[in-house]
């Protein structure tokens, strides 16, 4: 029989971020539980900053019976000469059963004992307190807490419990509270407890006491008004998506309002304005014709029908932020941007302070200018590392510490540095993730290499190495920026020639664990058949720029037509080859070859070695189409003739072909 089921949980309020984190775990964790208990079935989950809820509208009122099998010990181990042993006595008190209940059955070709018992389902009023406990024990929000005497914790008290199962309250004591069939509504509505009969009053009494329950209305709520306000007043609001979602977990009742701040303080760079209002206030900025203006727009949880104190609150709570930003703004543009105090800032034990950092990062950016000979000046070069970690001096970068970067930008502007310098300053993070914005320019992109390759010597020279999930200094992205960089300018890169000659400015770097580390990272930053990869790396190369491009080049054609065919004939080669020292000068002498098949085999292989190619998967592409040849050799010639030099000079014809692919890619590493 299938009744519905609520399931509430009221606590005091949700903090949003450790909810949001959770919260693609949440239904999952539950659903695993009633599955583990043979109660699974359909549920919707719903959440307000003061409660969660699963909803079902059918749920079994009871588990179904089963039957459990029990298999014991081998008839030859469990009696002796019809005698039963303690393995057919121990059996037996397993199974609860006297030896004459014990039957037997065949499992793995023996004989062995056997019981079967009908288990009845229990009533699922029974096993909800275990099922719910077990959830809320699952869920994990980072942080938890105790309240008053109780041991147990969670991530806020939990203040109310109220479980129905067809409209019938389920006992239960949890978190120090007993189970009752009240809620709460919005607290301006009623502060007090609410009773309630049944589950179809308990969604009437929350819409009507000014909570709306589920949070697809409220966000589709918050984007209507939203819309309201920039059709009639011609703005564009930008939506943050994380601070959207957070914006829909602290709100039951919400409403989305237009509010403004004095023009002086859009004196301040844009980001400034917006980092305010968005870190501290959870506002969203306003434009109009692509300029940030002063307006602002709060989400309100307030249930009233008017609003205005609700603006003027929130103007007057924004208005001295937003001096104090313009403070330190024109306090920095006063002392100027300087590195003046970075040698007082500790960078990380064993490598020194912010000002040595920069001094390393200045050798590595002259050391990359004079490999790339990009076209800007070597003093401007030198000049943005010199100035990218300035702002840390700042009072506006000590209070908005994301800001760090972007303020120099500002300042170095303001101070009357170039643009390209500035710019540099302003993009030395980049890239940030996958999807984030390259630097914008090759003076920004090497500093940016720069301020990255720092990191990675430094740590890995100090033996702060990731190892598992753990990367507190991210040097697993900031190798994947790296090759994002190089990829997009064309920087040659090699991880062993170059970062030796880079590392000379470290201690002792272990420069083999440095690579295999970038070599991981490579294999999960390209997402291709991962024995794509293993081919390429199988050739040697460790040029990242070369490595990506044939990366590319060979999952073209390993994704092509007729692949397959094409790897069975060059996987014979790479056989055939495997005894031959391909480092060695292969020497084929022409004057040897007896058979027509290995004249055109050997004729078409010089055409193709000869010719010069735009890509790697034109060249590769060119070697492969051997393949007519190589089948016609391989139908027609001995290739393990008894003449000895015959033998040696066929299989040095092979083994030129496959040294001429395995600059690109070990083929016989690929498997489709």
């Amino acid at each position: 029989m299938l009744k519905p089921l609520l399931i509430e949980i009221g606590v005091e309020e949700l903090p949003a971020v450790p909810l949001l984190k959770e919260m693609k775990n949440i239904e999952k964790k539950y659903a695993d539980i009633l599955e583990k208990y043979a109660l699974l079935s359909e549920f919707e989950f719903y959440y307000t900053p003061r409660r969660l809820v699963m909803w079902h509208r059918e749920f079994p009122m009871q588990q179904a019976d089963s039957v459990e099998e029990f298999f014991g010990a081998p008839l030859a181990v469990a009696y002796k000469d019809g005698v039963p042993t303690k393995a057919a006595e121990g059996f037996a008190r397993k199974c609860g059963v006297s030896l004459d209940e014990l039957s037997t059955a065949e499992k793995g070709g023996k004989e062995v004992l056997y019981y079967k018992k009908d288990v009845a389902g229990k009533p699922s009023a029974e096993l909800l307190p275990e099922i719910i406990h077990a959830w809320l024990k699952s869920l994990d929000f980072g942080k938890s807490m105790r309240w008053g005497s109780l041991h147990e914790s969670f991530i806020r008290p939990v203040r109310w419990i109220n479980v129905q199962l067809d409209d019938t309250l389920v006992p239960m004591h949890m978190y120090g509270i007993d189970a009752a069939k009240t809620t709460r509504v919005h607290r301006i509505a009623n502060f007090n407890p609410v009773e309630i009969t049944g589950t179809k009053e308990y969604f009437e009494t929350l819409k009507n006491g000014g909570v709306t329950l589920f949070q697809q209305t409220r966000e589709e709520k918050i984007l209507a008004d939203i819309k309201t306000i920039e059709d009639e007043n011609s703005v564009n609001v930008e939506i943050d998506e994380d601070l959207f979602a957070e914006v829909v977990a602290i709100t039951e009742n919400p409403t989305a309002l237009l509010g403004s701040f004095d023009e002086a303080f859009l004196r301040l760079p844009p980001e400034v304005i917006i980092t305010s209002m968005k870190e501290h206030q959870r506002y969203f900025p306003v434009f109009k014709e692509g300029r940030l203006i002063n307006k602002f727009v709060v989400v309100s949880n307030a249930l009233t029908d008017d609003f205005s104190e609700v603006i003027a609150g929130n103007e007057r709570v924004l208005r001295p932020r937003l001096a104090d930003a313009l403070f330190f703004y024109e306090n920095d543009l006063k002392n100027g941007l300087s590195t003046k105090g970075l040698e007082k800032v500790a960078f990380f034990k064993g490598l020194g302070s912010v000002s040595d950092k920069i001094k390393r990062e200045e050798k590595i950016a002259s050391a990359l200018y004079d490999m790339y000979q990009p076209d800007v000046k070597k003093e401007d070069l030198q000049r943005a590392v010199e100035l990218a970690k300035a702002d840390l001096m700042s009072e506006m970068v000590y209070e908005f510490t994301e800001l760090q970067g972007l303020m120099g930008y500002y300042y170095a502007k303001e101070a009357g540095e170039n643009e390209a310098v500035a710019l540099a300053v302003k993009e030395q993070y980049l890239p940030e993730g996958e999807e984030s914005e390259l630097p914008s320019a090759p003076l920004s992109a090497i500093v940016a290499m720069s301020i990255k390759l720092d990191t990675l010597l430094g740590l890995f020279s100090v033996n702060e190495i990731p190892t598992g999930s753990r990367d507190p200094f991210a040097l697993r992205r900031a190798v994947n920026g790296i090759i994002r960089i190089v990829n997009e300018y064309g920087f040659e890169f090699d991880i062993v020639k170059t970062l030796k000659e880079l590392s000379a400015n470290y201690d002792a770097i272990d420069l083999e664990k440095l690579e295999n580390f970038i070599i991981e990272r490579i294999k999960r930053y390209y997402k291709v058949n991962p024995s794509i990869i293993e081919a390429v790396l199988a050739s040697g190369e460790r040029e990242l720029l070369a490595l990506g491009r044939k990366i590319e080049a060979l999952n073209t054609l390993v994704n092509s037509e007729g692949f397959d065919e094409v790897s069975s004939t060059f996987k014979r080669v790479a056989n055939i080859t495997k005894d031959i020292d391909l480092n060695a000068d292969l020497h084929v002498d022409e004057s040897l070859f007896e058979e027509e098949a290995e004249k055109i085999l050997y004729k078409r292989y010089k055409e193709v070695i000869s010719k010069t190619y735009e890509s790697y998967e034109e060249e590769l592409d060119a070697l492969l189409g051997l393949k007519p040849e190589l089948d016609a050799f391989f139908d027609n010639v001995m290739v393990n003739a008894e003449d000895e030099k015959l033998k040696n000079n066929r299989k040095a014809l092979v083994a030129s072909i496959y040294k001429s692919i395995l600059k690109i890619a070990d083929i016989k590493e690929v498997s489709i």
